[in-house]
């Protein structure tokens, strides 16, 4: 049953005041600690009002979720302040530390945020994502019970130049998406200017070749009136010939200007003249900016008018600014209603002075509508986030043989969790932009097979042709195969790391991709962790060591990205049992949601929980023998071990990261038979040791003389005098910190330029990072006795 009109516009009043009360409290009451604009997006959130008020009372349920526009969240911030879920004191301190944030954030807001936005363009693919994942859960025995709802994003026009949106489009078409709605925002302003004639136009048919239904709300109720009377169909028409700039020219100027250029183009024909004069000057302009997303009850019919699970695209004509005094004005994006056009609005508004902040100000029934909020069905249930049960993590075991590379050794430990029968295996979704079967999940997809919502033969198999991919579509599948934008891979990890809060299921989602490309997913997956998703992200193939692939295909950066992310602890192990104890740690810590102190031993907050980034690569290394000891799996986990201990007399320690173990291990026999007491240091996560170091610091400073990082206690048993070099196949940034831990002298070794192609010993040797490159930094960067010459010369040809 569609609510009452009267309650719905009484709401969109009340919210249109309080989020642009806010964003003037914030910007010119509240006292200013450094004089500088607040800022907060009045003109956008007025654009919005009547759409957010029509989606929120009137068309959303409880199962629905809503990625809001970045600059709609005044508004959002205010239903939820209507509502009682959330306080004047976060309010009041709008944009400020620990008030209502900028834009929704699932992590810094307190109310019931479904999707954090902010980067624009994100928070509209994700929810396509998010449907996705709907369908893939339930679809699967364990999920048939989880709740099925739409996929809401509320879209700014602009936001259609992103390009990820136009990727996600594809990748909705191509995996049947439903339960979609996108309600764009189409006001035609943006920070620099107004949007183009004809460009929606271009977009509508782009919405309809991928499938969607389009919906033109372009006419409020009084337009529609109107244009029932006599002249109606000159006005119409004349609107629909209005460019965009004049349009928002003309709103911004009034309703005496309205008058004055529409009989001046419409001249005296009679009945349209006699449907202008009819209306006071105030009258008219309602009329004109009687948009269909500024009229509240034409929204709502509008939504309610939908009864498929087609995805669905509004397009909600609407003015920027509507209702205030800097309605059309082209700067009004970044611009801010002044005092005085504040004080007059306030009065047009009718509220009191210190009534402000009042939910209720100016209601004329306040228990009528009190009665109504209660009843309105997307808040009825309260708060709309879920949990899940953390799922057990059996036994991971290291792949066997005498040489592996890290990434072989991780698809054979999918591979060996897909015969299992664990939960934790059927929880398990992998997915990959067309690179499956080169980033060794083929043996996985074989067995548990690819998603989708209908089943679909693998013609290869049905004429038997010989292939080593067993491609089968499925609704039980476990494999998403998207297509080669990595935007959607990250977006696709980012909705299926929010699983269990999204939809009561929990997912293990782990995603693969070339590692050079995760920069090219780089937004998204900062968008991701940002929402506290939870997935695993193996970046593999990686660096220089991807020798015949060349510069294009070779990472540099990619663990200064490990370090820097925050919410992903970053990993490269070199060895296939560092690999196992690796991932049997993550499939946990995915799953945790912990608060508490930092953990003393190294000062990690493990207890919180987060999303992992694995960097492998293809090289295959001898493996060292069966480990088991505690002090190399914590080691592992806590970012480094002794691979060769220190002797009390130590004068260098080799530290490496990944692929380069066998350089720095053989550099070290070499450097031994004239140096005593050599070390060298496994380091597997570069980004915890970092991380426990910084944190144990910060602990000291407040206090806690006792406070000591996992880098320190290692550190600690070096004499002063000792050299630290340090080497990994990606920018030798990484490690160079490690000497500031204790005070070594330390000489960094990596890749600071683009590669090529080669061998892996061409490209060591080019870059820098083999055996003989390290002597050669020992020999002439340290003190001490130097290789011998007739050794090195060899180890340099070999």
């Amino acid at each position: 049953m569609r609510p009452d009109p009267a309650h719905l516009k009484t709401i969109e009043q009340r919210l249109l005041w309080l989020s642009h009360w806010m964003v003037h409290h914030a910007n010119h009451i509240r006292p200013k600690a450094d004089g500088i604009k607040v800022g907060g997006h009045q003109a956008s959130s007025a654009s919005m009002v009547s759409i957010m008020t029509a989606l929120y009372f009137s068309a959303l349920r409880p199962e629905d979720r809503v990625a809001v526009k970045p600059h709609a969240a005044p508004v959002f911030h205010a239903l939820q302040y209507l509502m009682g879920n959330q306080t004047r004191e976060k309010m009041e301190n709008f944009r400020g530390f620990g008030g209502v944030q900028s834009y929704p954030s699932r992590t810094k807001d307190t109310c019931d945020v479904d999707f954090s936005t902010g980067s624009v363009g994100l928070g509209v693919a994700i929810t396509s994502f998010a449907s996705l994942i709907q369908d893939y859960i339930t679809a699967k025995s364990w999920g048939a019970d989880a709740p099925m709802g739409r996929m809401v994003a509320l879209v700014g026009d602009a936001e259609l130049d992103e390009g990820n949106i136009y990727e996600a489009l594809q990748e909705g078409w191509k995996n049947d998406l439903r339960n979609c709605w996108w309600i764009i925002d189409y006001n035609r302003q943006s920070l620099d200017g107004i949007v183009r004639e004809g460009l929606f136009e271009r977009i509508e048919k782009i919405f309809d070749a991928f499938g969607w239904d389009v919906v033109r709300v372009k006419y409020g109720v009084l337009q529609r009136a109107a244009f029932a009377e006599p002249g109606g169909d000159k006005l119409r028409g004349w609107i629909d010939a209005c460019p965009n700039q004049e349009y928002s020219a003309l709103t911004f100027m009034g309703g005496a200007v309205w008058r004055q250029r529409l009989l001046d183009d419409l001249g005296d024909q009679g009945d349209v003249t006699a449907l202008i004069e009819r209306r006071s000057d105030s009258e008219l302009a309602a009329l004109m900016e009687n948009l269909g997303g500024n009229c509240v009850e034409t929204m709502a019919e509008t939504f309610d008018a939908i009864d498929h699970d087609r995805p669905v695209c509004f397009l909600a004509y609407t003015v920027k600014g509507w209702g205030t005094p800097i309605a059309g004005h082209k700067d009004n994006h970044g611009g801010l209603m002044n005092s005085t056009q504040f004080a007059q609005w306030q009065a047009h508004m009718g509220v009191p002075e210190g009534q402000e902040w009042d939910p209720l100000a100016t209601v004329q029934d306040p228990e009528g509508l009190r009665k109504f909020l209660s009843q309105v069905p997307f808040f009825a249930e309260g708060t709309r986030r879920y949990a899940d049960t953390r799922l057990a993590v059996p036994e991971i075991d290291a792949p066997t043989g005498r040489e592996i590379s890290t990434q072989m050794a991780f698809g054979k430990i999918l591979d060996d969790l897909s015969k299992g029968s664990s939960d934790l295996a059927d929880r398990i979704v992998t997915t990959s932009p067309d690179v499956t079967g080169t980033t060794s999940l083929g043996p996985w997809v074989n067995r548990r097979k690819l998603f989708s919502r209908t089943a679909q033969a693998d013609a290869f198999i049905e004429h038997r042709i010989p292939s080593t991919a067993k491609w089968e579509f499925t609704p039980e599948g476990q494999h998403i195969e998207l297509g080669i934008a990595e935007m959607n891979l990250m977006l696709l990890l980012g909705a299926a790391g929010l699983s269990h809060s999204l939809f009561g299921k929990r997912l293990i989602p782990i995603g693969t991709v070339y590692d050079p490309f995760v920069s090219r997913g780089l937004d998204a997956l900062n968008y991701a962790c940002y929402q506290d998703a939870r997935f695993i992200l193996a970046g593999t193939p990686s660096g220089v060591t991807l020798a015949p692939e060349g510069g294009a295909h070779q990472s540099i950066g990619t663990p200064l990205i490990g370090m820097s992310q925050d919410g992903l602890a970053a990993f490269e192990p070199a060895f296939a049992d560092e690999l196992a104890v690796i991932m049997q740690w993550a499939f946990d810590y995915v799953q945790r949601d912990g608060e508490g102190d930092p953990d003393e031993r190294t000062w990690l907050r493990d207890e919180t929980g987060g999303s992992v980034y694995l960097r492998l690569t293809t090289s295959p290394l001898e493996q060292p023998g069966k480990r088991a000891d505690d002090a190399f799996r914590q080691g592992t986990i806590d970012g480094a071990y002794w691979l060769r201990p220190p002797g009390p007399n130590c004068e260098v320690v080799i530290a490496y990261q990944g692929a380069v173990a066998s350089e720095a291990i053989k550099a070290a026999g070499m450097i031994a038979e004239d140096r005593r007491d050599i070390g060298v240091l496994a380091v597997t996560s570069a980004d915890r040791l970092n991380s426990g170091w910084t944190a144990a610091q910060r602990a000291r400073s407040r206090g806690n003389a006792a406070a000591q990082s996992h880098a320190e206690t290692l550190m600690s048993a070096l004499p002063p005098h000792c050299k630290l070099i340090t080497v990994i196949d990606g920018h030798p940034a990484t490690l160079s910190w490690l000497g500031s831990v204790a005070g070594h002298q330390t000489i960094p070794m990596g890749v600071e330029h683009f590669g090529q192609t080669g061998t892996i010993g061409d490209l060591y040797r080019h870059h820098g990072i083999d055996a003989a490159a390290i002597v050669e930094k020992v020999n002439g960067l340290t003190a001490g006795k130097r290789a011998a010459r007739g050794a090195f010369a060899a180890m340099a040809r070999s």
